[in-house]
């Protein structure tokens, strides 16, 4: 078919919907003007939901079951992707992180995913779901997904791996004392690995601090970059070299002002034992 755009189900999971979406269209031979017409909606909504564009509702997949035959299958589908607690554009950036050849991360509050301990990782999904602000489920979801992508630095050759923490990361106790002396062995341990580097940037860094948001960028096999970063609410992997660029010169800039490997790890060891700095 003229013009068709291919779909990419691993972007979100509003795509996983709309692959779903269009294949039992296709298996029925509906054209989406003809399912449009069954469902008393237009074609250019119909587009929208198969590639991602807009999200499904509740209404609209019982509309779509009931025109397509298929029982409830789409109604399970919408409800995995409004339960889901992976942001828009996580899943395509996972795919990108797992394959990328270099990986620069920044963290203004928590110690990144990528380095988290199991029980770190427990402590910040279990306080999510203490406020409410996500399910028992989603913290599973969480916690799974964060094994996978942990398990993806262990592959040959590894990722360089570039880690500036703000200072409240390794401030911040979460977990316990326990759990915080445990991360805290888990950062050090990680900088002595030959494919990394761990830096702090100091509180009296100031507003010269280049980002106030977490932000991860890629460097692929192919030299290609990629950033991803979000908010409580949403997600933007970006690609697009000129938008792309500017953030790695930030990057950079920031790495200039952080601490040093050796100073950092000297002062994350202080805290691990206790020591006043």
């Amino acid at each position: 078919m003229v013009n068709r755009k291919e779909l990419e189900p691993d972007k979100s999971p509003n795509a996983r919907f709309g692959k779903l979406l269009r294949r039992l269209r296709d298996e029925r031979g509906f054209t989406q003007e003809e399912l449009a017409e069954r469902m008393g909606c237009s074609d250019t909504h119909i587009s929208a939901v198969e590639t991602g564009r807009r999200p499904p509702t509740p209404r609209f997949a019982r509309s779509a079951d009931r025109a397509l035959g298929t029982g409830d299958q789409l109604q399970r589908q919408c409800r995995a992707v409004r339960n889901s607690a992976i942001l828009e554009g996580f899943p395509e950036f996972v795919a990108l992180e797992a394959r990328a050849s270099e990986i620069r991360l920044f963290e203004p509050g928590i110690i990144p995913g990528l380095l988290q301990t199991p029980d770190y990782a427990a402590a910040i999904t279990t306080g999510a779901v203490r406020r409410g602000a996500i399910s028992e489920a989603q913290a599973e979801e969480r916690l799974n997904l964060l094994a996978d992508r942990q398990a993806s630095l262990t592959r040959t050759p590894p990722p360089m791996v570039y880690v500036v923490l703000d200072e409240s990361c390794i401030r911040r106790p979460v977990g316990g004392p326990g759990v915080m002396a445990e991360q805290l062995h888990r950062l050090t341990a990680f900088a002595e690995l030959p494919s990394t580097v761990v830096q702090v940037a100091p509180y009296d860094l100031g507003e010269r601090r280049a980002f106030d948001l977490p932000v991860t960028l890629l460097t692929l096999a192919d030299r290609a970059h990629a950033a991803y970063a979000e908010s409580s609410q949403q997600g933007r992997l970006e690609r697009e070299p000129r938008l792309v660029q500017p953030l790695l010169t930030a990057y950079h800039q920031l790495q200039a002002e952080a601490l040093s490997q050796a100073a950092s790890v000297t002062l994350i060891n202080q805290l691990r034992k206790g020591t006043p700095t």
